[in-house]
């Protein structure tokens, strides 16, 4: 018979054995109190951030021995976070810190408390819901990414598309009556009435603003004109300031941002009590949804309208202008400069730096890394960083008569690769120091000057070094990404001087993880999933866009952030009346870091070269030009699949191009005949600009 200390060993062999981890909903909770990101705590277990993700979302558990280091995490996170009294919504998580070239621990985010930046709004009425669909009957199959359904704060979600009628449509089939015939009752009853907003990205942010669409019917309602024209640029649009409407607004002691009362307007009253008081509003009659990155949209009707923008809205941000300013605005919403922080000694609360962020102070960049208008530039002479994507046609004399006789060119374009490059991209958050003659360190985000002139490479390939693909004729300024791949590719790298940044943190790394689920999300209602094989996944590609013209609207608009925002970064002067020397606004903003730009731009045509080398390597085959992301390849037969590698197993070649929906990964920009890519080649044109048809070319980000 047993003995009681033999019993106890085996029920605590049992215990040890089937350790209880917590509801997957805690698992969460407590990774996001710790400000840990999923990302980070992967690597930490030796996983991926995917499994963790559904750990979290109770698709799957983890197995021994990560499951007893998993456990053992959890516990000690739970004894420094445990569970608030109330069943409030999970803020989301802070992600880590870099300090110096390698990785530091972040700080723990402190719990956010009612500070001007960051404060809660007024609790709203309930506003009059005329007949239209329930919401439970519109509410689509694939649930958006990161927020809730619901937010009890913002029962009727981000953002309403007003008629002429007064009937405000918003996400989910809602339909809200909007009594208002001015433009100052449209604010008043939108901040007491409506029920619109959106919850924060980071416990450290700030509440989306409610936005208001107006048709062209219901912006003449409201006494505004149904166009607004006079202004050779789009950006200049505005009501002068003696129009009616701006002397409505001034009168009820309302106030306009610096950029008027334009195609997106922002109204607003200074912060009371902690509580903001504003209102977005969009004039779709005024050209306010750019066609480009919202192809068809203002066409549509106000409920579809809704439908567009409130995906986008769920997905990427509320939006607040124009893409590019959506995407610039995202990175903010995700890194907040400050966070509160109790002063434990009288116990109030403060507004502090939010480790890993821009911070609030606006930073002039090293010489070489500004335009050359900029003030810093003025008097400089020692040349300028020049990392730009790529424009380069390859010599037509370098063509072979096998490739001649191909009987088609294929235009392959890789999915958002700047989105790819943004992937755990470390950048600089200090400003730069001058160092002479340092050694060169992959790991330091920042500008050297190195002479890359001596490196030979194959003339069939452009030059990874430079924009045009041509080599270098001497000392030039690169960024980090270029000489890490000139020390890959075997090369010596000695800097002549550099300008190199201490503080150092992956900025763009939530940014990156909230479009790139987005991007698939939106991709997936179109039909295209991840789980096609290549054949699969070029048939769905040949026609997504027509699955759900709404749809494809909001993928055009994610891809047009992801450029948008990275252009936003080196926002130029604007108008004629510019001189160089002089400062421009987009240069107090802590956004205006040109350095970071300059890092997506050269770790994309990083990646771009490495897939060309690769390819080359494998099956002899070279572009015949590349333009941005696109590049163009002589081919046997009309489909990608007639000229990529694959093993002999019928898996796509590592390192090489491959067909797919990840960001990086490629899809067809057109199909034309060879003979057309070899003319244009001979007269001196690109192909990879024409490979779409007509007059397609791609955009280069800013």
């Amino acid at each position: 018979m047993a003995t009681q200390e033999e019993l106890f060993d085996a029920v605590d062999a049992l215990l040890e054995g089937e350790p209880q981890l917590p509801a997957p909903a805690e698992r969460a909770r407590l990774r996001e109190a710790a400000g840990v990101t999923q990302a980070r705590l992967a690597a930490a277990l030796k996983s991926t951030p995917q499994t963790v993700k559904n750990w979290e979302n109770g698709r799957s558990e983890p197995r021994p021995p990560r499951m007893q280091a998993y456990l053992r995490l959890l516990d000690g996170w739970a004894e420094r976070y445990p569970a608030p009294a109330s069943a409030a919504p999970t803020p989301a998580a802070v992600p880590e810190t870099f300090t110096g070239p390698a990785e530091q621990p972040a700080e723990s985010a402190e719990p956010a408390a009612p500070t001007t930046a960051a404060a809660p709004d007024p609790v709203v009425k309930a506003p009059v819901v005329v007949a239209g669909p329930s919401a439970a009957s519109r509410r689509p199959a694939r649930k958006t990414a990161a927020l809730p359904a619901v937010d009890p704060q913002f029962p009727h979600g981000p953002l309403v598309v007003l008629d002429g009628n007064g009937s405000a449509y918003g996400v989910d089939g809602i339909v809200l009556d909007c009594p208002a015939t001015t433009i100052p009752k449209l604010v008043e009853w939108t901040l007491a009435e409506s029920g619109l907003g959106a919850p924060r990205l980071n416990r450290n942010g700030k509440d989306s603003d409610p936005l208001v669409i107006l048709t062209a019917a219901a912006a003449v309602r409201l006494g505004l004109p149904e166009r607004l024209e006079g202004h050779e640029q789009r950006r200049s649009l505005r009501l002068e300031d003696d129009h009616p409407v701006v002397k409505q607004l001034a009168k009820v002691k309302w106030k306009l941002t610096q950029r008027g009362f334009g195609p997106w307007a922002r109204i607003y009253r200074p912060a009371q009590a902690g509580q903001r008081q504003c209102v977005q509003l969009a004039v779709l009659s005024w050209d306010a949804l750019d066609a480009r990155a919202w192809p068809g949209v203002a066409d549509m009707e106000p409920a579809d309208i809704a439908r567009v923008l409130g995906t986008y809205a769920s997905r990427v941000i509320t939006p607040r202008g124009s893409t590019a300013t959506s995407g610039l605005e995202l990175m903010i919403a995700l890194r907040p400069p400050t966070r509160a922080v109790k002063n434990e000694t009288t116990g109030e609360w403060a507004s502090a730096y939010n480790p890993g962020s821009l911070g609030t102070e606006p930073m002039d960049p090293a010489p070489p890394e500004a335009p050359q208008e900029h003030p810093a530039a003025q008097g400089w002479t020692g040349g300028f960083l020049d990392e730009e994507a790529y424009q380069w046609v390859r010599d037509p004399q370098l063509l072979s008569d096998e490739e001649c006789l191909l009987p088609y060119a294929i235009g392959l374009d890789l999915n958002t690769a700047f989105l790819a490059a943004a992937a755990r991209l470390v950048v600089g958050l200090s400003a730069p120091d001058h160092f002479h003659a340092p050694k060169f360190n992959k790991k330091i985000p920042g500008s050297w000057l190195v002479d890359l002139s001596g490196i030979e490479l194959d003339p069939r390939l452009p030059s990874p070094f430079t924009p045009s693909g041509q080599r270098p004729t001497g000392p030039a300024w690169y960024q980090t990404h270029t000489l890490a791949y000139a020390q890959e590719l075997g090369h010596d790298v000695a800097p002549i001087e550099a300008f190199l940044r201490r503080e150092t943190g992956a900025f763009l790394d939530p940014w990156h993880d909230r479009l790139k689920t987005a991007y698939a999300d939106t991709l997936a209602d179109l039909g295209v999933t991840a789980d096609l094989d290549d054949r699969q996944f070029l048939a769905a590609m040949e026609h997504h866009k027509q699955v759900d013209p709404g749809m494809a609207a909001v993928l055009a608009a994610i891809k047009a952030t992801v450029k948008g925002g990275i252009g936003k970064l080196r926002e130029r002067p604007q108008g004629r009346h510019y001189r160089d020397g002089e400062r421009w606004p987009a240069l107090e903003r802590p956004t205006w870091r040109p350095d970071i730009r300059a890092a997506v731009i050269a770790k994309a045509r990083v990646n771009m070269h490495r897939k060309m080398a690769n390819t080359a390597k494998a099956t002899g085959q070279y572009p015949l030009g590349v333009l941005s992301d696109c590049v163009v390849y002589a081919s046997p037969g009309p489909s990608p699949l007639d000229f990529l590698p694959y093993t002999t197993s019928g898996k796509p070649l590592p390192g090489a191009f491959r067909l797919g929906t990840t960001p990086g990964l490629a899809k067809v920009e057109g199909v034309q005949e060879m003979a057309w890519a070899v003319d244009l080649m001979e007269k001196g044109l690109n192909p990879a600009r024409h490979i779409k048809g007509g007059d397609a070319v791609t955009d280069e980000g800013e």
